[in-house]
């Protein structure tokens, strides 16, 4: 099934700059092949997050990887990128001949200037704006890895330093459902940034992994 994926990308190729030119300089359009990990990316028309090939897989794509086949069309989301510009998106997975989901063509459109006037005439209503979810985008698969795991540190109010082994098995758990692990080489990343060996993160995961099956 690979030649079949491999024959699918070929024919996206012109199609992404075709679309990226009819939407203009606000929009982006990528194209990511999952089968190559951490660095999905194949191709990028237009610059919005400012990946190119060989860049990273976001938290999008792995939430893709997480759904596995199940994984369905993703459609004008809109989330905060790190450097504060809002961006309005469209993922729609790319599956092979056997129905397999091997990749996703997503669409990235930059709406800031329409979203600061939308909080402005929110604001002046009397309401509060609307919190949006952030999304790494980044080349670097460490960088998404960062964001998730200060995410969770985040959310439990403390550093993952600190984190006894339940809390730690907990946090893995959440990062495997978010499909971290569904990515090559990701065990000995998050290793690294919990300040653990690889041994003891691959055993970690296995035990949360068989707690979340006997739960």
């Amino acid at each position: 099934m690979d030649a079949g994926a491999d024959a699918i990308l070929a024919a996206l190729l012109p199609v992404i700059d075709g679309l990226a030119a009819t939407f203009g300089p606000t929009c982006e359009v990528v194209l990511h092949d999952y089968r190559r990990g951490e660095q999905s990316v194949v191709a990028v028309a237009g610059s919005v997050t400012g990946r190119k090939a060989g860049g990273a897989i976001s938290e999008i794509g792995l939430a893709v990887l997480a759904q596995g086949d199940a994984a369905t069309n993703d459609v004008n989301y809109v989330t905060r990128a790190p450097d504060g510009r809002i961006v309005k998106s469209s993922t729609m997975p790319l599956r092979d001949g056997a129905g397999h989901v091997f990749g996703a063509l997503c669409v990235n459109v930059d709406v800031t200037a329409l979203r600061q006037a939308g909080d402005l005439l929110t604001a002046l209503a009397g309401a509060a704006a609307a919190q949006l979810p952030a999304t790494t985008f980044s080349d670097d698969f460490d960088d998404v890895v960062d964001a998730l795991v200060r995410a969770e540190e985040l959310a439990r109010g403390r550093p993952v330093a600190a984190l006894t082994r339940p809390e730690r098995l907990a946090l893995l758990r959440a990062l495997d459902r978010r499909g971290v692990f569904a990515v090559r080489n990701a065990v000995p990343r998050v290793a690294a940034r919990l300040g653990v060996s690889r041994s003891a993160a691959y055993a970690d995961l296995a035990e949360s992994r068989r707690s979340t099956l006997d739960a």
